[in-house]
This record gives C-alpha cells, structure tokens and sequence, in this order.
C-alpha cells in the first residue's frame, strides 16, 4: 500500500508558475511509477505526465509539453510537478498517482491515487 498527498496548488496568473509536490509514504516509492493527471469541472481525467522508477525516462501530454516537467526525488520519497507559462485551461484539481505497470497514460495503469490539489490560472 501506498499513500499519496499532493501539495502546492494555489491560484496563480495566466503566465506565471507553480510546482506540486506529491509525498509518498508506505511502501518503497521508488518500485513505483509515477504520473500526474488532472480533471476539470464537467470534464473527464485528463493524463498529465509521467516519470519511470529511476527518473530516467519520463512522457507527457503534448498539452503541456514545453511548459510542465515532472521529476522525483527517491531518497525524500517526493515527486514533482513544475508547471510554467501557466494558462487559464490548466485550471483543474491536480492528482498524483503510483502504479506498478508501466508509465503510461491510462489512469488504469495506477494503482495508487492522492487526494487532489486544486490549480486555478486567472487571467
């Protein structure tokens, strides 16, 4: 078992930053994939990126290519999402994730799930 807590959302501008964090606790946390989705208000979960055990090999929508990177950390049990040039369609609640099956873009790949952090871009 794996317990996931995301933090770091907040409102921000259209243009500017923020960097969510997702601790882990339970289970080694560097067995595990991780990915980040994120679902807006009347819309479906949308995959975000994710990020193999090492850190090495990483993907990501190509909504936010260029503009979100995701890392972690093994020995602080920490992953991370930086999100620059923020826009307003970013606007959702913000979900890591840890699955033993592979890096990839389905949410049923994911075994693990935190509890969300919302992410408002005004403009």
């Amino acid at each position: 078992q794996v317990q996931l807590v995301e933090s770091g959302g907040g409102l921000v501008q259209t243009g500017g930053s923020l960097r969510l964090s997702c601790a882990a606790s339970g289970r080694t946390f560097s067995q595990y994939v991780m990915g980040w989705f994120r679902q807006a208000p009347g819309k479906e979960r949308e995959f975000v990126a994710a990020i193999d055990w090492s850190g090495g090999n990483t993907v990501s929508a190509d909504s936010v290519k260029g503009r979100f990177s995701i890392s972690r950390n093994n020995a602080k049990n920490t992953g991370y999402l930086q999100m620059n040039s923020l826009k307003v369609e970013d606007t959702a609640v913000y979900y890591c994730a840890a699955g033993s099956r592979g890096s990839g873009s389905s949410p049923l790949l994911y075994n693990y799930w935190g509890q969300g952090t919302q992410v408002t871009v005004s403009s």
